[in-house]
């Protein structure tokens, strides 16, 4: 059946055109370059690198380049390691990296190192290792991971020494972030210990504080009812003045004008008379002006009985 085909005559006539437009199109579209976005293409003719990057769209091309693309998006490199400190402690720490490939560059990076993969083994993994255990000589305890400004300087150092080194190789980093540590468990317990202790101390504190308030707050008001007592007392000596002003004036009344007790006299004589019971007596009856006495004995008894 095949055969009978191939022997057609019509096909006989058109096997070569239609060989020709296939050739024409793969030719065609060996013609074509399409670099997606996000990435730059870098050309190769015979093991030969093209200095220039090809920027992300359409392009018409030598149908006998070879290509080989970058991704120069923003991508992250973790890396894991046990970060030695001054104590002899090792801590371990996950470091990420933020990068990106620069696209200007990735003929450079393929000539002189490859892929971009291999761009990260050869130059980012080692020189990030190096740092790492570089920077574990400049921490003197393994707690002081614990302390931000640590974090915030390590972070600093190593993103600008990386900057320094990957940027002449194609590699733009953008931050070097701590994301997490784990001290080892003796420095853990340690720490622990510490943070009860600082607790405790802040609760002795703030009962001092308190009873330094309540002390205050006494004092404050002992002063008052002091101040209080001492101005009751002036209150009562200024009655107790005016008291005795009061006692001398009459006192001085008194010795000045003699008929005044002669004319109380009477006026109680005047009393006296209007109780049938009273009997009166004068006292120094030689005197020119005598004082009368009063006793009620008498009556008191009639009284009783």
């Amino acid at each position: 059946m095949l055969k009978e085909l191939a022997m057609h005559p019509a096909l006989q006539k058109t096997a070569p055109i239609v060989l020709i437009l296939v050739l024409l199109l793969i030719g065609v579209s060996r013609c074509i370059k399409i670099i997606p976005a996000g990435h730059v293409g870098v050309a190769t003719l015979f093991g030969s690198v093209d200095d220039e990057a090809y920027e992300a769209g359409f392009h018409i091309v030598n149908p006998l380049l070879g290509w080989s693309l970058y991704d120069t998006r923003q991508q992250s490199h973790y890396e894991t390691s046990n970060v030695p400190s001054q104590d002899q402690q090792n801590t371990e720490v996950d470091i990420s990296v933020q990068y990106r490939v620069i696209g200007t560059m990735a003929p450079s990076m393929l000539e002189n190192t490859g892929s971009k993969e291999k761009a990260i083994e050869v130059h980012l993994v080692p020189n990030l290792r190096s740092l790492i255990r570089e920077s574990g000589k400049t921490i003197q305890r393994a707690e002081d991971f614990f302390n931000d400004t640590t974090h915030q300087r390590l972070e600093t150092d190593m993103t600008e020494s990386l900057r320094q080194t990957l940027g002449p190789k194609g590699i733009e980093v953008e931050e070097v972030l701590i994301r997490d540590f784990r001290l080892p468990s003796v420095i853990l317990r340690q720490v622990e210990q510490k943070k009860v202790k600082e607790q405790e101390a802040e609760r002795e504190k703030a009962e001092l504080e308190r009873i330094t308030i309540e002390s205050q707050q006494k004092v404050v008001q002992a002063k008052a009812e002091r101040e209080a007592a001492q101005e009751e007392a002036e209150r009562r000596k200024l009655i107790a003045d005016a008291q005795a002003y009061e006692i001398q004036k009459i006192n001085e009344a008194i010795s000045a004008n003699p008929a005044y007790i002669q004319l109380q006299s009477l006026e109680a004589l005047k009393s006296m008379s209007k109780d049938p019971a009273a009997k009166i007596y004068f006292l120094n009856g030689d005197s020119p002006a005598p004082l009368p006495l009063l006793n009620l004995g008498e009556g008191n008894n009639a009284l009783n009985k």
